[in-house]
């Protein structure tokens, strides 16, 4: 189960509300999803942070967008995290430092013998290869926080308190350092 929800900081305040994610395939669709909220709530040029966070307390993350700046991202468990199709989409190579031509041979074009001659049983070899991508893609992602540990700095929380953010129940967390602790209580 997860819980999603946008808050905008506003002229006149922050204004929150929770979402679905269901049409967001990628951190851009989510930034997206973002710089529509801005719009509808008057925060075109302020920031919006999207929140977003596996129950149970497996991990959190967040995506910060002030205007058309690039979005900012913090993902609290990386490795809980890369197991989640949400956390899929925070997760970005860039993110984890990892070049972008990791790629899943299964979906690499360039990768597949297209001619007919191949040998053996393709369906073996597909489903070596999925798993040696998994290991590897597994093995690159730290067990622990991150991206953007400042994503929240100048607004209240800094550094050392988002990092040891209470896993129970994060979202009130931040709400309390950022002020808005019964918004972010009534959002959810």
């Amino acid at each position: 189960m997860y819980f999603t929800a946008l808050l905008a900081r506003t002229e006149d305040g922050w204004e929150a509300s929770d979402t679905e994610l269901d049409d967001v395939e990628t951190l851009s669709d989510l930034t997206d999803l973002a710089r529509e909220y801005a719009e509808r709530t008057g925060a075109e040029d302020d920031t919006v942070l999207v929140y977003v966070e596996q129950e149970e307390g497996a991990w959190f993350g967040l995506v910060r967008v002030d205007g058309e700046d690039d979005p900012r991202v913090y993902v609290s468990a990386a490795q809980a995290a890369a197991r989640s199709s949400y956390g899929e989409i925070l997760l970005t190579d860039e993110l984890l430092g990892r070049e972008p031509t990791d790629v899943d041979p299964s979906t690499d074009l360039d990768a597949l013998d297209l001619d007919g001659t191949e040998e053996g049983d393709p369906d073996q070899e597909e489903d070596a290869d999925r798993e040696d991508y998994a290991s590897a893609s597994a093995d690159s992602v730290p067990p622990g926080p991150v991206g953007d540990a400042e994503i929240l700095a100048d607004l209240g929380m800094p550094p050392a308190d988002l990092l040891t953010v209470d896993e129970s129940d994060p979202l009130a967390a931040i709400g309390e350092a950022l002020g808005i602790g019964e918004l972010a209580d009534a959002v959810r």
